[in-house]
């Protein structure tokens, strides 16, 4: 997974002749903890935790260092970050927790740590999205069987548009998913 650039809307946002440029700004730069999850960098972030200890603190954009760390798949990180209390089940804004990162990016050995410490398998994003939902689309056939083996019930939940995870499927997954 790559990340995604997201540019705020600036104070000149909506006034008329100003154009496009003034209404952007440039998003500040993640920073300690988050920063150091999002590059998998286990020394700082335990330094940090040490330092600081508070593992689940959310950003500027609301994202916590296991959303940065689980997205990215880095292992140690998450691992680190759930030993000293990280909350598996924080949600962005948008309603994604740090599952649905770990399963949109493809990342088994993740999504099963998340819900090995009790990570919600049937959270729904704002979009009313699962963590199946996203593996699915995505075509990351290990982790569906995981999520369904975990969360039968998951492959009947449907979105906010109605649809199962098995009609967001990639091909590679549909026969998992089929009913």
């Amino acid at each position: 997974c790559r990340p995604r650039a997201s540019y705020p809307l600036g104070p000149g946002c909506g006034q008329p002749g100003l154009g496009v440029r003034p209404c952007l700004t440039r998003p500040p730069l993640p920073a300690g903890i988050w920063s150091a999850a999002r590059d998998g960098d286990e020394r700082r972030v335990r330094e940090l935790l040490e330092r600081r200890g508070e593992p689940s603190q959310p950003d500027l954009a609301g994202y916590t260092a296991l959303h940065y760390a689980s997205r990215n798949g880095h292992l140690g990180v998450c691992q680190l970050l759930l030993q000293h209390g990280a909350r598996c089940n924080a949600r962005t804004p948008g309603g994604a927790t740090p599952l649905h990162r770990a399963s949109y990016c493809g990342h088994l050995a993740i999504a099963r740590l998340l819900l090995n410490h009790g990570a919600d398998a049937t959270a729904a994003d704002e979009d009313g999205r699962t963590s199946l939902h996203k593996a699915a689309e995505q075509g990351h056939r290990e982790l569906c069987a995981l999520l369904l083996r975990h969360s039968p019930a998951l492959a009947g939940i449907c979105d906010a548009k109605g649809r199962r995870p098995h009609d967001v499927a990639h091909p590679a997954v549909e026969d998992l998913l089929a009913t």
